[in-house]
């Protein structure tokens, strides 16, 4: 039986070959002005929103002088912005620049087409596998229950139970009739029709090898993506899905260039409005219908990228 030593031994094994694998042992990532810390602070301003050093530094374990001399840098160089605290008068609130987001953008995706050329060593059973343990890595270290779920792409099949799925929920809990399950099929025959991968994608929430949850980006314009049929199987609500869900839309939507984002629901879907609103949308028109066999408020939002 190995000792604790034992397995200490592996964890450092597998951290070297990790960390060889993902090239972080470069002094500057992806040949950039800016080191591997530089860009992750950058990275959480530009999608956790303002905060402050303390923040920052209790999240990455960094030390105080070093965030400080980061911190001072980046406020020269104009990325990012300091902005006093609405809660706490000692403190400020960093805020990333347009010229923050400019240089983060390309160095964002030249480090994600990098672990796609490594997935892509890998047949996708492979891969899903690879993700799943990555995310029980993670879940256990951070001393939670493993949840088990991971996103991934439609696959043949997944939206012929997107669309029953979404349905049996609806008529479950709110009660609606055969008109919704028609709006869920022509939405998603219209998706597979005429499907364009350079503005639109789909997300799959898969948990213990079943479907439970589904997301879509379509193009509402040239410069507006429209998110559309959030859901979450009930089966796996509480474990984040559905705010994992909205935060890869918003992410795909600006690295494609979308410059706003919409979305329609109605005012008694409050688990899914109390998410809209989490991630920045705001409602922007509001009216009376009477649709799916029931009278609702039909509501529209809307969030700039």
């Amino acid at each position: 039986m190995s000792t604790i030593t034992d397995r200490a031994d592996v964890v450092r094994q597998f951290n070297r070959f990790y960390t060889h694998q993902i090239g972080v042992l470069q002094e500057h990532l992806l040949q950039s002005d800016y080191s591997l810390t530089e860009l992750r602070i950058l990275y959480e301003l530009a999608s956790g929103g303002d905060l402050t050093s303390a923040d920052l530094r209790q999240m990455l374990s960094l030390d105080a002088g070093y965030m400080s001399r980061i911190i001072s840098g980046f406020d020269k160089k104009g990325l990012i912005q300091k902005v006093p605290s609405a809660t706490d008068a000692r403190a400020s609130q960093l805020h990333i620049t347009d010229l923050g987001r400019e240089i983060l953008a390309p160095l964002e995706q030249a480090s994600r087409q990098e672990v796609i050329t490594l997935l892509e060593r890998l047949a996708e059973p492979q891969q899903l596998q690879l993700i799943a343990s990555m995310k029980q890595i993670q879940t256990l270290l951070e001393g939670g229950q493993p949840t088990t779920y991971l996103l991934r792409d439609p696959q043949p099949g997944d939206m012929g139970l997107v669309v029953h799925q979404q349905t049996a929920i609806y008529s479950r809990e709110y009660g609606w009739n055969s008109e919704f399950e028609a709006l869920v099929a022509e939405i998603v025959a219209k998706y597979l029709r005429e499907f364009d991968p350079t503005g639109e994608r789909c997300w799959i929430a898969e948990k213990d090898g079943k479907v439970v949850g589904s997301v879509f980006v379509v193009r509402h314009d040239e410069s507006t993506a429209k998110l559309r049929m959030l859901y979450v199987d009930a089966s796996a609500r509480g474990l984040g899905i559905g705010n994992r869900l909205v935060e890869e839309c918003l992410r795909f939507a600006r690295d494609v260039g979308y410059k706003k984002m919409i979305l329609w629901t109605t005012s008694n879907l409050v688990d899914a409005r109390r998410l809209y609103q989490r991630a920045g949308f705001e409602l922007v028109e509001e009216e009376p219908i009477h649709s799916f066999g029931k009278d609702l408020v039909s509501q529209t939002w809307a969030i700039e990228l």
